[in-house]
């Protein structure tokens, strides 16, 4: 029985990634022994330094000491990385020499199955590791390690685990490409898997392979292409207990071992390991990368290519093309699948239906792929049965079965799919009239109907994501129709103001001209007291329109003209009248100045007065005529 390792991996700047110490090997060296010099590249893979905290799951073949009786079997590791500035450490060695210090520490079991349960207590231990800050203090990994030997006699439970990646983000991410991946798995090809996201496409590919009821507890195999032992150990079931699920996988065959014989399965697999890939005992294989460099050459490594970055798969092999393209009632059923998982879906936590219930649950989705892989066994052996018995009596087939019910499941791809060596193991070790004991019919049989047609439509418009785009869209037409709004009133408003502008410019030329009308006519002394005036800070007017200001000015020189011209013809005719009823006693009261001496010739000089002084003028006339009535 294997026993739990622990270890811990150092980034050297000057060596590169090495193992620092072993817990629970006692005075052996598990690299030695097992070959296991790679583990290094395993456990720190390209770029866990872009990351706080990254985890590596990868496949080791654990060979056993000289002498013991132990065969060869596959083990598993996992990693996780952490990184702490080399300025923080208590004790910095002196090889220390980079600003960050980079470590992973690695727990080696042979149950995958515990992969969920077992990083989140390497991760704890990690952390509190790192916290101390100084690396030569090892005793919380001694007891890490020890807790791993006595979890290890536990005896688990038959349940599938979970990996960190729920089949719900699953089906919700890849949609029918989910049911083309695990037929896709069967077929034995090249499939790689990659993204920038190291734990990330570990989980994806444990995910897929739960999808097959036990295989992940069956990988004895996988590390190794030249492992083969399930095989040769397997036996057929000779009896079956329906009540049982355990006894009805067995006897039905399941699981199906897809990692036998030339198969491979490295959930992270760096650089070191391309010359296993592409050796020529290595027929099929199940990997993950995060370098670039096997995207590039993409065609020569791969028959499938699964990118987590964008999430796409790409089927690059024409063969498997053809024989991966799912059916009617395939995609029926994928689609109802996919229906169940969104209509409870929840962002918050996409691992949990946000209906608590059972439809769309983590167990709904094994059990209804359980259930599809069945069908298809059953239906692939009764057409087994139909081909081997055409000239039989028709009552020798199933009454209720119609037809050839295998044909439901794509018959290019049964076609394919008994050409790899899992059906073939499958097919030696299984009865032939499984179909007495599951009905070999579809889960979703039928041919297309107008509701396949709407609800293929709708998965597809939901794909597009318009409501997110129309969201986005109507946000951005609000955005500017209020800007327009704004601009627009902006607009007005500044024409509005434009035309006060002009209102108020006119206003104030007809006021300019009104004030140099008034100017034109005034008395040279007022003008004189306007000019101090102005001088002492009257408002002065910026524009003057020089034009109507003449204009004004002629036709005051006119009106002053005429009045002058009338008020000299009434001041003569007063004259006339004062200087007939002169009395000689005015005259001697006078002293002897003559009355019309204030209205002589010479007082009437042709000169230029101002206006204004025409009431003054007036005054003194009805001063003068009332003297001359009171000397009558």
């Amino acid at each position: 029985m294997f026993q739990p390792l622990l270890c811990v991996v150092d980034f050297h700047h000057a060596r590169g990634p090495e193992i620092e110490h072993w817990f629970g090997a006692g005075d052996s060296d598990p690299t030695a022994e097992n070959d296991w010099h790679l583990i290094p590249y395993m456990a720190l893979p390209d770029g866990a330094h872009q990351s706080e905290e990254e985890f590596s799951y990868f496949s080791l073949v654990h060979k056993g000491r000289e002498g013991a009786d132990v065969e060869p079997t596959s083990v598993f590791g996992i990693s996780c990385v952490h990184h702490i500035d080399s300025a923080e450490l208590v004790h910095r060695p002196p090889e220390v020499t980079r600003s960050a210090v980079q470590k992973a520490v690695v727990a080696i079991t042979d149950k995958p199955q515990s992969f969920s349960v077992l990083r989140e207590r390497l991760s704890a231990v990690t952390r509190a590791w790192f916290a101390q800050k100084d690396f030569r203090d090892c005793e919380i990994l001694a007891r890490f390690q020890e807790s791993l030997l006595q979890d290890g006699a536990i005896a688990d439970d038959e349940r599938d685990q979970y990996f960190g990646l729920s089949l719900r983000e699953v089906v919700h991410t890849f949609k029918w490409q989910t049911l083309v991946l695990l037929k896709a798995l069967l077929l034995q090809p090249k499939m790689l898997f990659f993204g920038s996201h190291c734990e990330r496409i570990c989980q994806v590919q444990f995910a897929l392979l739960s999808l097959i009821p036990g295989l992940v507890r069956s990988l004895r195999d996988c590390a190794d292409p030249q492992m083969d032992r399930y095989a040769e150990t397997l036996k057929r079931p000779d009896s079956v207990r329906t009540s049982d699920r355990a006894s009805l996988l067995a006897y039905m065959g399941i699981p199906l071992q897809v990692f036998g014989k030339g198969s491979l399965f490295g959930p992270y697999t760096p650089l070191q390991q391309l010359e296993i890939l592409a050796d020529l005992g290595t027929k099929s294989y199940v990997v993950g990368s995060t370098n670039s460099l096997l995207l590039q050459q993409k065609d020569r490594y791969c028959d499938v290519l699964v990118n987590l970055d964008e999430d796409v798969v790409n089927i690059l092999s024409p063969t498997f093309r053809t024989a991966l393209h799912l059916s009617t009632a395939d995609r029926r059923w994928i689609d109802f699948l996919t229906q169940a998982v969104n209509d409870t879906w929840d962002d918050s936590d996409p691992s949990r239906s946000k209906t608590h219930g059972y439809a769309g649950s983590e167990e709904f989705i094994r059990l209804q792929f359980e259930e599809y892989l069945l069908a298809m066994l059953s239906a692939s052996k009764y057409h087994a049965y139909l081909e081997a018995n055409k000239e039989a009596d028709p009552k020798a087939r199933l009454a209720d079965v119609e037809g050839d019910p295998s044909h439901e499941f794509s018959p290019a791809y049964l076609d394919a799919w008994r050409e790899t060596e899992n059906y073939r193991l499958w097919n030696r070790t299984t009865d032939s009239h499984l179909f007495d004991v599951v009905e070999p019919r579809h889960p979703c049989a039928g041919g297309l109907t107008i509701d396949d047609v709407q609800r293929r439509l709708a998965t597809q418009v939901a794909e597009l994501h318009l409501d997110e785009r129309f969201n986005q869209t109507k946000e951005v037409v609000h955005k500017r129709l209020a800007d327009g709004k704004v601009h627009v009133t902006t607009a007005f408003n500044k024409v509005w103001a434009d035309i006060e502008v002009m209102r108020e410019a006119q206003r104030r030329r007809a006021d300019d001209a009104r004030a140099s009308s008034s100017s034109a006519a005034a008395p040279t002394e007022n003008g004189a007291r306007d000019k101090t005036q102005h001088h002492s800070g009257a408002p002065i007017l910026s524009k003057v329109d020089l034009n109507q200001a003449q204009a004004s000015v002629a036709a005051a020189g006119q009106k002053a003209g005429a009045y002058l011209s009338s008020w000299g013809n009434w001041a003569n005719e007063k004259r006339k009248t004062a200087w007939k009823s002169t009395s000689a006693s005015e005259e001697a009261a006078r002293g002897g100045h003559p009355a019309v001496g204030a209205f002589g010739k010479e007082d009437f000089a042709p000169r230029i007065i101002r206006l204004t002084d025409k009431a003054k003028n007036a005054k003194a006339a009805e001063e003068e005529k009332a003297r001359s009535s009171g000397a009558e």
